[in-house]
C-alpha cells in the first residue's frame, strides 16, 4: 500500500491553460495554481515556463523538489506514454517530438510519468470522482472535440498503439457530416463543441438559429455552444431540435460502447456535466431503448470533479507506477 504521506506533483497541460498541483498520495491537494494563455509556440520555452511555475508553487508551501515522490504529466496527444514523448499536439504550437518526461526528470530529479489527457481524466474520475468503486468505466468528454478514457478490469486501457478511446471518430451516421479528422459521420461531427458551433453558424447563415444568433449579439462568428444551451433553457424550438439530434447520436455511441465493453459506469464531462438537467434523463432514456434489458443497470452519470478535474488528472498520473506503462 502506498505511503499516504507521499508528495505528488501534477501538471496538466492544455492548449489555453495549464494547471500545477501538489498533493498527498491520498488525494489531498495542498496547493494548486493555473496559467492562462501560457503557450509561446516553442516547446522549449513552454517547458521552462512550466518548470518555473512548479518551483514557485513548491516554494510557496515550503516543499523542496527532493521531497517529491513522483511527478505526473497530463497532456494532449498523440503521445507515447512509454517513452514519455509527445509526438505532436495540434493545440500546442511547436510541440512536436517533445521529450517531456526526460526534461522534467532532469529538472526535478524524481520519477516523471506522462499520460494522454483523456486517459488521465478517466483515471481521476475513477480514483476520486463518479467512477469510484467500479472496475469497468468509460469516461467521455465532449469539449472542443470528443475523446474517452477506458478503465477495463481495474486498469487503464491504452490499446496497441496508445490510441484506444478515440470514440469521437467512431462512424455513427453513415454518409454523415464531414469531421475535422477527414472522415464522415463521426460522433465528434455531431457532439463535439467545435463541430456543433460551426453547424449552428451554418444554419444561422441560412436564416435559422435566430434565437441563438440574437444571444451572440447578431454576430455569427461569435456563436458558441454556450449560446445553444441558453437557447435550450429558453425553450427555443431550433435549439431543442438540435438537442434531440445531439442526444440521439450520443445515445447510439453509448449503446455501442455498452454492448461492446459492458462497463459498470459511463461518466460524462463538459457540456453534460455542466447542464445535467437539460440532457441527462433524456440521454438515459434513449440509451435504454438501444440496449438489452440485462445491461440497463449501467450507470450514466456526470463527472463529479468539475473544475478540479485537471489537477486530479495530472495527480492520478503521478500515482501510477512505471509497471503500469509496460515497456
Amino acid at each position: 500500500m502506498a505511503d499516504p504521506d507521499r508528495l505528488l506533483l501534477g501538471i496538466d497541460i492544455g492548449g489555453t491553460k495549464a494547471v500545477v498541483a501538489l498533493a498527498r498520495a491520498t488525494g489531498e491537494i495542498l496547493a494548486e495554481s493555473r496559467l492562462d494563455d501560457w503557450s509561446s509556440g516553442s516547446w522549449e520555452r513552454d517547458i521552462e515556463k512550466l518548470e518555473a511555475h512548479a518551483r514557485v508553487l513548491l516554494r510557496g508551501v515550503g516543499v523542496d523538489p527532493a521531497e517529491l515522490y513522483a511527478l505526473g504529466l497530463s497532456a494532449p496527444g498523440p503521445l507515447n506514454p512509454v517513452t514519455g514523448t509527445i509526438m505532436e499536439a495540434p493545440n500546442l504550437p511547436g510541440w512536436k517530438d517533445v521529450p517531456l518526461v526526460e526534461r522534467f526528470f532532469a529538472a526535478f530529479g524524481v520519477q516523471a510519468l506522462l499520460e494522454n489527457d483523456a486517459n488521465a481524466a478517466a483515471l481521476a474520475e475513477w480514483r476520486y470522482g463518479a467512477g469510484q468503486g467500479t472496475r469497468n468505466m468509460v469516461y467521455l468528454t465532449m469539449s472542443t472535440g470528443v475523446g474517452a478514457g477506458l478503465i477495463l478490469d481495474g486498469r487503464l486501457y491504452r490499446g496497441a498503439r496508445f490510441e484506444a478511446g478515440e470514440v469521437g471518430h467512431m462512424p455513427i451516421v453513415r454518409g454523415g457530416r464531414a469531421c475535422a479528422c477527414g472522415l464522415y459521420g463521426c460522433l465528434e461531427a455531431y457532439t463535439g463543441g467545435n463541430a456543433l458551433a460551426e453547424h449552428i453558424r451554418e444554419d444561422a447563415r441560412a436564416g435559422a438559429a435566430k434565437a441563438i444568433l440574437a444571444l451572440a449579439d447578431g454576430d455569427i462568428a461569435k456563436i458558441t455552444t454556450k449560446h445553444w444551451v441558453e437557447a435550450i433553457r429558453a425553450g427555443d424550438a431550433y435549439a431543442c431540435l438540435l438537442r434531440d439530434e445531439f442526444l440521439d447520436v450520443l445515445a447510439q455511441a453509448l449503446a455501442i460502447l455498452i454492448l461492446g465493453l459492458n462497463p459498470e459506469s459511463i461518466v460524462l464531462g463538459t457540456i453534460i456535466q455542466a447542464n445535467p438537467d437539460l440532457f441527462l434523463d433524456m440521454l438515459r432514456e434513449r440509451v435504454s431503448e438501444r440496449i438489452w434489458p440485462s445491461l440497463r443497470d449501467v450507470r450514466i452519470d456526470p463527472s463529479e470533479l468539475g473544475e478540479r478535474l485537471p489537477a486530479y488528472a495530472a495527480l492520478s498520473v503521478a500515482s501510477l507506477e512505471p509497471t503500469d506503462f509496460g515497456s
